[in-house]
């Protein structure tokens, strides 16, 4: 079965990612700039090695974009300060590596090369990892194939399975139960990720659940969040501060609103908008809808602060931080398609509002279900939610408790993800 499995894939499915990958550069961006990033890899992976001790073990991370990156720093970190390792980090989606080029944990920052057989043996032969750690989801099977012929060790970490997952249909599941018997440790989110892998036959002792890294990086995060002092105490002083961070047009047609009417109510609330695009076009939008309203400010002229009722955020990077300023968190993407790290918020110990559309994120949904969070459907909803959270403190300050404990309870995967490597490195 391995050897149907390893010549299907790569007659039928490798002609096709290399064909997609010369056609998409024409109508995609960011595959024309990954596809340009490539094209020298081999020759800059060559060069780059050749500064690195040869004598230290090679960890090797591999994340398909900067999110998943993100939930890797916590284990490298703390790699880096406990053993004396080199740290590769690679990435699919220029994204990932365009943001973590400068990453001061990382030893090496490379693409990974297209998955084919020769490049996958190209690859492994010059980095020679004694561990591949792959987040999440993003698996390779040719480069899979080949550390598996080496006997190297492959951990899947913070990995997930939803119950209805397409990875679970008759043929995907066949492949993927093919593809998961390589893998030496697949360590998950939860409880229900781990009976979901279990269904693909595989061996128990494979299989653990650890938690979530994603809960670790923003405890960590904002502990420096604290210090960095973006907005000045006497703008925020008796104020009720609403931050809004990750937003899309759907999320400020039911936010905006609603907040409009609160402030006819309650002239101490302002609101922080962190557009997840803060392009001049969107920011431009957003000061002609409150023209004539409400006055606006963007963030970057916040020297000339003259009591305006929103702030509206104009540069990226900064949502963790501005989290921390908040009495009330909204978080976006919810009424889009996919919501966005409610964890960035409830860290703080405060309430976290968002839309319907939750279904992509345990966390979120398990935040409504203890009471930290608040979904809300409609702008009457969102109305409401503001109006209740803004006038009652005991009921803000129980469900601000609510999400601190939940994301303080959940602290300690990068321990355990840790713990499981220590026993190969």
């Amino acid at each position: 079965m391995d050897l149907f499995w390893k010549f299907a894939y790569n007659i039928l499915i490798v002609p096709l990612l290399l064909f997609a990958m010369k056609i998409a550069p024409w109508f995609n961006r960011k595959v024309k700039i990954g596809v340009a990033g490539r094209k020298r890899l081999f020759e800059e992976l060559i060069v780059n090695m050749s500064s690195l001790n040869k004598k230290k073990k090679l960890i090797w991370f591999h994340s398909s974009s900067l999110g998943e990156f993100e939930q890797a720093k916590p284990i490298i970190e703390k790699l880096k300060l406990t053993k004396d390792v080199n740290i590769l980090v690679t990435f699919f989606s220029p994204s990932g590596l365009e943001n973590s080029k400068k990453y001061p944990f990382a030893d090496l920052v490379s693409y990974l090369p297209l998955d084919t057989a020769q490049n996958a043996s190209r690859f492994i032969s010059l980095v020679n990892p004694a561990l591949l750690v792959l987040m999440r989801y993003d698996l390779w099977p040719n480069h899979i194939y080949e550390l598996a012929k080496r006997n190297v060790p492959i951990f899947l970490v913070d990995a997930t399975m939803r119950s209805d997952s397409a990875r679970k249909n008759f043929l995907a599941k066949n492949f993927h139960k093919h593809l998961y018997g390589k893998l030496t440790k697949i360590l998950t989110v939860s409880e229900t990720d781990m009976l979901n892998f279990e269904t693909f036959d595989l061996h128990a002792d494979k299989i653990d659940q650890v938690g979530d890294t994603r809960f670790d990086r923003v405890y960590q995060r904002s502990l420096v969040a604290k210090e960095r002092n973006l907005i000045r105490s006497e703008i925020l002083k008796d104020k009720k501060v609403i931050v809004a961070g990750s937003t899309w047009y759907e999320d400020e047609e039911a936010l905006l609103p609603a907040f409009m009417k609160l402030t006819e109510y309650d002239e101490n609330v302002l609101l922080i908008i962190a557009p997840h695009e803060p392009t001049i076009v969107h920011l431009e939008k957003l000061e002609n809808d409150f023209a004539g309203k409400i006055k606006t400010i963007r963030f970057s002229s916040l020297n000339n602060y003259k009591d305006e009722k929103i702030i509206l955020v104009d540069s990226i990077g900064i949502l963790l931080t501005l989290y921390y300023y908040a009495n009330i968190a909204f978080v976006g993407g919810s009424f889009k398609s996919n919501i966005h790290n409610v964890l960035e918020a409830a860290v703080y110990g405060v309430p976290v509002i968002f839309g319907p559309k939750i279904t992509n994120s345990q966390e979120t949904i398990k935040l409504a279900e203890l009471g930290g969070g608040i979904i809300i459907r409609n702008k009457k909803e969102a109305y409401r939610s503001l109006r209740l959270l803004t006038k009652d403190e005991t009921i803000r300050s129980a469900k601000g408790r609510i999400s601190k404990e939940y994301v303080q309870s959940n602290l300690g995967a990068t321990d355990k993800i840790l713990k499981e490597m220590y026993t190969i490195i």
